[in-house]
């Protein structure tokens, strides 16, 4: 989906929304990153509707990038990065339909390069996935629903809370270091 001046819009869900949302958001190109809902049937769900799992809604993080600077195959390169996608409805402790793999294409040009990647990724799987096929869904994309204002910067505003400090952070960590020359400020710390 192309929005004025060049820019366009990815939807991805990988687990926790708390985690993917600092990884795209540090990313040269990415104009924003918003944490939220998607892929379920409910309109306007809250955090609470959500984790009932009866909604059919992933926490998903809505990205807004510039193609000029960053191209959706990047991104796609980071989102598989930045989460198992080996394992279905779940993302280390974090377990329910909401916390599945899932990438909500805009048009038929990303819907061909997310097949292409997870195909590639098929060939020759990230060792750490010791094996296991990806799983991640490739649906259309139909709404997505921001999530309340005290997710949004839940990592860099939270950097001392046990989840931040135990789960996200070392996931974090991990992409600045892979990730470095696609980076904003390499130098930036998750509280800055």
């Amino acid at each position: 989906m192309q929005t004025d001046g060049g820019r366009a819009i990815a939807t991805f869900a990988g687990g926790c929304f708390w985690c993917l949302e600092p990884v795209f958001s540090d990313l040269e190109g990415v104009l924003s990153a918003v944490p939220g809902y998607s892929g379920g049937h409910v309109k306007n769900p809250s955090y609470e509707d959500v984790c009932t799992g009866t909604t059919g809604h992933a926490e998903a993080v809505q990205v807004e990038f510039d193609p000029r600077r960053i191209s959706y195959r990047d991104l796609l390169e980071v989102f598989f990065a930045a989460h198992d996608p080996t394992t279905p409805n779940r993302q280390g402790e974090d377990v329910g339909h909401q916390y599945r793999s899932a990438i909500f294409f805009h048009t038929p040009e990303q819907e061909a390069e997310a097949r292409r990647i997870v195909a590639e990724l098929g060939a020759a799987p990230d060792p750490h996935w010791e094996g296991r096929r990806i799983v991640t869904e490739i649906q259309p994309f139909r709404a997505f629903y921001p999530a309340e204002d005290y997710h949004r910067d839940y990592f860099r505003r939270n950097p001392d809370k046990g989840y931040c400090r135990l789960v996200i952070a070392p996931k974090y960590a991990k992409f600045r270091q892979r990730f470095a020359a696609r980076l904003k400020d390499p130098a930036q710390s998750p509280s800055s």
